[in-house]
């Protein structure tokens, strides 16, 4: 008798939460880094609360999302940053395709091409933006992505002196790459990336628009990402 492997076992279990449209529709929306409600994921998805209600508790279970409540309301988010990469990363495998549905409305077109030019990866910038950021670090030396991505002495030190805290206590890498679903080449990801978005948002660099992940430069971000990157303003629109 053949003795299962276990590994096996717990793989097809978390298959099997994925192979779901309205479980991965929650998933993407929640890679804004933010709690959603129940009430609020059920609209997004498009389906009844109680329908909602249940594929939340099999996230929940399996590990992948964590749940919070205050009062009445039950929020949910990511239960950490592995689920939110190994979710960017299915999404990067997935698509865009040449079999991609077009946009149904010019509202739909709009929020997509948004999402394409800029937008937050769970805790980290994605998107065109965060691909010039990334290159533009690189560019400079202070990033590296020959044998994986790794900050160089002196992009710890261009941190430090962009008044951008680094966490060198944290569990997490660094800098890692995390593969961009519409650009199709990585981003910088890990505490790095983390702390670079943080501080974008903080500062006004950037505001998030809509409803979605998407996020806008303003012209305190131009101005900044110029002086301290040398990225045009083209890049960024």
């Amino acid at each position: 008798m053949t003795t299962k492997d276990p590994r096996a076992v717990r793989l097809a279990r978390l298959a099997a939460l994925l192979a779901d449209e309205t479980r991965s529709a929650c998933l993407l929306a929640l890679l804004d880094g933010r709690a959603w409600t129940a009430g609020e994921l059920a609209r997004h998805a498009g389906v009844a609360p109680s329908t909602l209600s249940e594929h939340l508790g099999r996230l929940v279970g399996g590990g992948l999302l964590a749940e919070e409540r205050q009062g009445r309301h039950r929020y949910v988010r990511l239960a950490d940053a592995r689920v939110a990469q190994l979710v960017e990363d299915l999404a990067a495998q997935a698509g865009p395709g040449g079999g991609e549905t077009r946009p149904r409305s010019l509202r739909e077109a709009g929020a997509g091409s948004a999402m394409a030019r800029g937008r937050t990866c769970y805790d980290h910038l994605a998107g065109r933006l965060g691909i010039a950021v990334t290159d533009a670090l690189t560019e400079r030396g202070l990033l590296r992505q020959d044998t994986g991505f790794a900050l160089t002495d002196a992009g710890v030190g261009w941190f430090g002196s962009a008044g951008i805290a680094l966490d060198r206590t944290s569990r997490r890498p660094l800098a890692r790459a995390c593969l961009d679903w519409t650009e199709r080449r990585p981003h910088l990801a890990g505490v790095a990336g983390a702390a670079l978005c943080r501080h974008a948002l903080d500062a006004g660099w950037c505001v998030r628009i809509g409803s979605a992940r998407a996020v806008q430069v303003t012209a305190a971000g131009e101005r900044a990402l110029s002086g301290l990157l040398g990225i045009g303003p083209t890049a960024l629109r």
